[in-house]
């Protein structure tokens, strides 16, 4: 039964979102939490994993809560789950894209998905900013803690970076080896 669960959650993620990966965390989130698939701190460390890994992010998203929750079959039922809805889109818009691109509807509604796009994926960066720097809830104890501090240079100085345009696997490695140094010197707890 947790296997059809998983295939229809991720298939209503992967069928409800637009935006790319990013865009479907807020899906992913509320129903991993609440299922209790998994608690917010190891999301956190999933979206981690996800973003460090080859391949797209909703994949290794679906594919990593599917194994927690279900194993390696759960991997897989969660996995079709979330490229399934796209993957039949996909095959209907090609087919009929051509005829209606240049509809006024069509134009409309694709005009419309793009700020809908990036108000998902802002809410996703905000609710896990909220979850990295303020894990205990927001007040201001965060502020006497280092890590709080090591935690926002390393954004800010990976956020000049890609905006450099520097190549993101150089920013994931540099932030990996940061991460690393800092825990190692200071201590710091493990999530």
């Amino acid at each position: 039964m947790i296997y059809l669960k998983l295939f229809l959650t991720f298939f209503k993620i992967g069928l409800f979102t637009f935006g790319g990966g990013y865009a479907m965390l807020p899906l992913i989130q509320e129903e991993t939490l609440s299922n209790g698939w998994m608690t917010n701190t190891e999301l956190m460390n999933f979206v981690a994993v996800s973003e460090s890994t080859p391949g797209p992010f909703a994949i290794n998203m679906a594919t990593f809560v599917g194994t927690q929750t279900g194993g390696i079959l759960g991997a897989v039922c969660s996995t079709l789950g979330v490229v399934m809805p796209s993957f039949i889109i996909i095959l209907i818009v090609a087919k009929i894209y051509e005829q209606f691109k240049k509809n006024k509807a069509v134009k409309g509604v694709m005009t419309g998905l793009r700020p809908a796009a990036v108000g998902l994926i802002a809410s996703a960066a905000l609710s896990l900013a909220i979850t990295n720097f303020f894990p205990s809830g927001i007040n201001l104890d965060v502020f006497k803690n280092v890590g709080f501090y090591i935690s926002v240079v390393v954004c800010i100085v990976m956020t000049v970076l890609a905006l450099k345009k520097v190549h993101p696997v150089k920013l994931i490695v540099a932030s990996a080896v940061i991460g690393i140094a800092a825990g190692y010197a200071l201590n710091l707890p493990l999530n």
